[in-house]
């Protein structure tokens, strides 16, 4: 354990990330992110697009825009720039899903617990993969993404909603998994018990830092650990 957990562990709901936590579409997001930005004179890093992944996309160009270009854009130009970005993206294919995803989420719903997904993305294509990819473990009610909230992540409000969204859970409730910087410290922010995943390029203690309670190199070794981790709280496992 990393992290002791100051609030009854009661999980009902376990809320997913979506990119590099259910699929490993993190690589292709920063190539996308890195040529658009470049298109309108805004230096970013690959670096960049891991440490700001979760945040709402117009946020972090409005963000690097101010910083860099000394502009102060409104939401409308920004989600241009953004469109730019999310046809880069789709022009590189559909990213597979991580071994251990569906493994993991049988097991969960086996436990009993719900599913939801906490998605910074407002790109509706990638919403509708994941209605098809899980349906058997979510409806499109239990998805929240960028349309949901006005403050993206690193403010809890993503995972207050999708607590509110996957039914009505307390904050002591809910699991959520996460692999980036703000989306762990939206997490933790929330009050939930707040799991990393480090499926990028960033050292363990950018996540731990954050508040992540526990730590594990990628969704499977997560999927693996799921029975120890309910026995070690005294959670009826399958």
């Amino acid at each position: 354990m990393l992290r002791d957990y100051p609030n009854p562990f009661n999980p009902k709901v376990v809320l997913f990330d979506m990119d590099g936590v259910l699929y490993d579409s993190m690589r292709n997001h920063a190539k996308a992110w890195v040529r658009s930005m470049a298109e309108f004179g805004i230096e970013f890093t690959v670096e960049d697009a891991y440490a700001t992944e979760g945040a709402r996309g117009v946020d972090t160009i409005r963000m690097y825009a101010k910083k860099q270009l000394g502009k102060e854009l409104t939401e409308a130009e920004a989600q241009r720039m953004y469109d730019v970005k999310a046809r880069y993206f789709h022009e590189m294919g559909e990213a597979p899903i991580f071994d251990g995803v569906e493994d993991l989420m049988r097991k969960i719903k086996a436990d009993g617990l719900k599913i939801g997904i906490v998605t910074g993305s407002a790109q509706l294509p990638l919403i509708r993969r994941l209605t098809s990819d899980f349906g058997e473990f979510i409806t499109e009610d239990q998805i929240t993404t960028a349309f949901d909230v006005k403050r993206g992540k690193p403010h809890p409000d993503p995972y207050l909603t999708g607590l509110r969204k996957a039914g009505c859970f307390q904050p002591h409730e809910g699991i959520v998994v996460e692999n980036a910087p703000l989306g762990v410290h939206a997490g933790a922010s929330a009050g939930c018990f707040t799991v990393a995943i480090n499926s990028g390029p960033l050292p363990d203690n950018t996540l731990v830092s954050e508040g992540a309670h526990l730590l594990y190199p990628t969704i499977r070794a997560f999927a693996d650990d799921w029975e120890a981790l309910m026995r070690h709280y005294g959670m009826k496992t399958s």
